[in-house]
């Protein structure tokens, strides 16, 4: 039996399917019911009640997790789902543990390499489809309003997350690992509105935000501080944030999808 938190997400929901699909019996735990494929069944959890989630670790041997909010009790959850004899933990991590040393993230990670035997590290830069924060305005005002319009960045389709996170819940190759994760090519805000408008088959402006504004806008839907930090992250990027990463094959088995591959699989989303 496998567990998936975030079962609800764009990394979740394909996980959840292309486990159920190799023949695995799946727990998708999410505050609210979803849809599921056969095979698969849900658990109302919430992972600020790590005790609340025993239920769900119960015949599980291994946990896919991902922990969104620094403010959830982590060591808790690890030790919550080993006592109940999960001895695999896939973890979502972020590339920031290690090109920025994020005191959280280094720490979570250390709890779960400290915790099972087995583990596996995902260390994913950019999302591409942080792009969808552009989608209301595409479809009312055919706009994009984003900072850093000239830096580049290499996203990562979140369906190439599932799928490394598949191959680590499935096959011991990648036991022990830290993969980061990130796209074939590095591409600016500008160059992923022009591949949207390519995709969507319509002219799509962009018009560059200050620093400053994109802070106020990012600051109605995610708190100060990760605002902050993304904005460190996608306006300065080291060397090592713009770099595509070998890592990312070795994960999959394959090369990763393209932010133009993504765009043009979730084109009705800006429509």
């Amino acid at each position: 039996m496998i567990v998936v938190t975030g079962s609800t997400g764009n990394i979740g929901r394909p996980l959840v399917e292309a486990l159920t699909s190799a023949g695995e019996s799946v727990t998708a735990v999410s505050r609210a019911p979803i849809g599921l494929p056969a095979r698969a069944r849900h658990f109302a959890g919430d992972l600020a009640d790590p005790r609340g989630l025993e239920p769900a670790f119960k015949g599980a041997d291994r946990l896919f997790l991902m922990v969104p909010d620094p403010a959830l009790p982590v060591s808790e959850i690890v030790a919550t789902a080993r006592d109940a004899g999960v001895g695999r933990i896939v973890l979502l991590s972020s590339q920031r543990a290690q090109s920025r040393r994020d005191p959280f993230l280094t720490g979570m990670e250390r709890t779960v390499t400290e915790a099972v035997p087995e583990w596996t590290v995902l260390r994913p830069g950019g999302f591409a489809s942080n792009a969808l924060l552009w989608a209301e305005s595409i479809r009312s005002t055919r706009t994009v309003r984003a900072p850093f319009g000239d830096v580049a960045l290499p996203p990562i389709d979140p369906a190439d997350i599932a799928a490394a996170a598949a191959a680590a819940l499935l096959e011991n190759t990648h036991l022990g690992r830290y993969y980061t994760l990130n796209g074939p090519r590095a591409v600016t805000p500008r160059e992923q509105t022009a591949a949207i408008a390519d995709a969507i088959g319509d002219e799509v402006a962009f018009v560059e935000q200050t620093r400053d504004q994109a802070f106020e806008e990012l600051s109605r839907i995610w708190p100060s501080a990760v605002v902050d930090k993304t904005l460190d992250a996608i306006g300065t990027p080291t060397r090592e944030e713009r770099t595509p990463a070998p890592d990312t094959e070795l994960a999959l088995g394959r090369a990763p999808l393209s932010f133009t591959d993504w765009a043009a699989r979730n084109a009705d989303a800006f429509r």
